[in-house]
Order: C-alpha cells, then sequence, then structure tokens
C-alpha cells in the first residue's frame, strides 16, 4: 500500500511496515544509584560488532526511564520468550509497576535479571548516540547466559512462539 493523497500518511505506512518485520523481543534493566530498578521493553536490538562484543537498543527519549539509562554505568539485555509476552507489555507501558511478579532477581552488580531468560547480556556503556526521538544505546557486553529457552517473536504488534524450535 502506498498513500496517493486520500489513503493513510506516511506516518502511519511506517509504523505498519516497521510492524511487518518480524524481531526478538528484549525487556532491558537497570538499577539508578538510588537503587530503583528501571525498564523498558524493545524490539529495537542488534549485534554492532565482535569485537568488541557490542550490541545496540533503542530507547524512546520520552521514556520515564529514559534519564537514569542516559547515565546508567550497566544494563541487562534480555532476550524473551513467548511466556513472557505480558512482562514485555508491563515494560512497554508508561508507569506500570514492571518488576512486581515477573521473575527478577538482582545479580551482583544489583541489576535486575530476568530468569528464564532466553539470553541475557550484562552490558557497559560503549557510546550513546541521538537517533531522532529516541537514544541508541550501544552497550559493551561483559558477560553472557544462553539457555535452551527459545525466544518471542513479535510481528504485527502481537507475540509469536517459534514453531518446533528446529532451525
Amino acid at each position: 500500500m502506498t498513500t496517493n493523497g486520500t489513503g493513510p500518511d506516511q506516518k502511519t505506512l511506517f509504523k505498519q511496515a516497521m510492524a511487518s518485520f518480524p524481531s526478538g523481543v528484549t525487556i532491558v534493566t537497570t538499577t539508578a544509584p538510588d537503587g530503583r530498578w528501571w525498564g523498558f521493553t524493545a524490539t529495537s536490538f542488534c549485534s554492532v560488532s565482535m569485537d568488541p562484543a557490542l550490541v545496540l537498543v533503542c530507547l524512546a527519549d520520552t521514556a520515564e526511564c529514559h534519564p537514569v539509562f542516559a547515565e546508567a554505568e550497566r544494563w541487562i539485555v534480555h532476550i524473551v520468550h513467548p511466556d513472557h509476552a505480558d512482562l514485555a507489555g508491563r515494560f512497554a507501558t508508561r508507569g506500570a509497576d514492571k518488576f512486581t511478579g515477573g521473575g527478577f532477581r538482582a545479580d551482583e552488580h544489583g541489576l535486575p535479571l530476568l530468569d528464564r531468560a532466553c539470553v541475557a547480556l550484562d552490558c557497559a556503556p560503549y557510546a550513546r548516540h541521538e537517533g531522532g526521538d529516541h537514544t541508541i544505546l550501544v552497550g559493551r557486553v561483559e558477560s553472557t547466559t544462553v539457555t535452551e529457552e527459545l525466544p518471542a517473536i513479535y510481528f504485527r504488534r502481537k507475540f509469536h512462539a517459534l514453531p518446533g524450535g528446529q532451525t
């Protein structure tokens, strides 16, 4: 579908186009200097470099947790599985009580670590960049945990499971 002055505007079409790109789902967490836990859901996530090991995740500038992540000394990127769909929805909701009953525990640095995540990447800041209405957080991966869980896929604004676990 394209616009010709009578259909959806470009912003609406762009949103539809991005929703049509299947992606994994991450929950990114950190701890503020006062000890409070913060986090957000992101589908804008990818690897950047193998040497050094770098990943990036994008955070909306309007997110409540943005000031904390702008100064954070560490964060954890969790790749979630389909059982975490409700939790990922909660972490995408402004003002929600994100951590209660979510299966998090403090790691050795006091960061909130999600039990049963498919992958957990403990990151230190490498760079932060402006990107339109988002900040691109580039993290140097300090440690990696990989489990046997299969990741959730987000496609057309819904969570999906990988069939059968075979690739």
